[in-house]
């Protein structure tokens, strides 16, 4: 089927369009874009600068998908944004491209970021995100897969949030939320572990169990970080996918983990 294209909407030359597109009234697309097939802009959507929007994607209206960073360190050039399928952007979205020439932004696949939320330069999204109304990500953050990010939720540049973790709604988050757990305050702190996300993931008792012995580990045994993650790399269970995965985010955390609350 042939792309759908309301006779107000605008597409500048050099624009692709993949197959069955469909886009809205005076919904924009820029010179340099790419929309894979099924793609779907609504009316006052916008897509521009060196953007690559994969299939079956669904922009509401006037959320703009790669605009220009607003990192004042620009020098031009032409930096970019990469997303993948099946992500949804509500309205007034903003997601921007990266700052220096040759980098991109990158977006997987089956997110969904909720009215009025901002994903800027040269952050890196995993899939199965889901961002809630307003919240808002500075730049170089990282969010790991089936992370959900609170309303009004806002994130320090260079964070990271882990798989399968959540920021509450409101919580600024200036250090790394590990994977598993919920962070909530100003500044964050980790809370408990997110139960109710992982068994909708489908995590055994036997997981979850195991995500309960890291959390006691790093936040309830009174140890400091470096013998927490030392007792972590010992444990009888450190081979395991869940402890793995904890090991492997600290030992890479720039900014430190954030600390434990009550």
């Amino acid at each position: 089927m042939a792309a759908r294209i309301h006779p107000t909407a605008m597409v500048e030359p050099g624009a692709q369009l993949g197959a069955e597109v469909e886009l809205g009234a005076y919904a924009f697309v820029g010179a340099g874009v790419t929309l894979g097939a099924g793609t779907r802009l609504h009316h006052h959507a916008s897509v521009e600068g060196n953007t690559v929007l994969g299939e079956r994607c669904e922009v509401f209206p006037y959320a703009c998908i790669g605009g220009k960073t607003q990192d004042l360190k620009f020098q031009g050039g032409n930096p970019g944004l990469r997303i993948g399928d099946r992500n949804v952007f509500r309205e007034y979205v903003t997601v921007h491209c990266s700052t220096n020439d040759g980098d991109v932004t990158r977006v997987g696949s089956d997110n969904v970021f909720l009215a009025s939320c901002h994903v800027a330069h040269d952050c890196v999204i995993g899939n199965h995100i889901v961002m809630s109304n307003g919240a808002m990500l500075a730049g170089h953050v990282g969010i790991e897969d089936y992370a959900i990010i609170g309303g009004y939720g806002g994130i320090h540049q260079f964070c990271r949030v882990g798989a399968y973790a959540m920021l509450s709604a409101t919580a600024k988050l200036v250090h790394d939320l590990p994977p598993y757990f919920i962070a909530d305050g100003k500044p964050a702190e980790v809370r408990a572990i997110n139960r109710v996300g992982l068994e909708r993931r489908g995590f055994t008792v036997e997981q979850l169990d195991r995500v309960k012995q890291i959390h006691r580990i790093l936040y309830r045994d009174g140890l400091n970080r470096t013998q927490a993650l030392e007792k972590l790399a010992s444990h009888a269970a450190s081979g395991t996918a869940e402890f793995q995965r904890m090991l492997t985010f600290a030992q890479t955390s720039e900014r430190g983990l954030a600390p434990g609350g009550r």
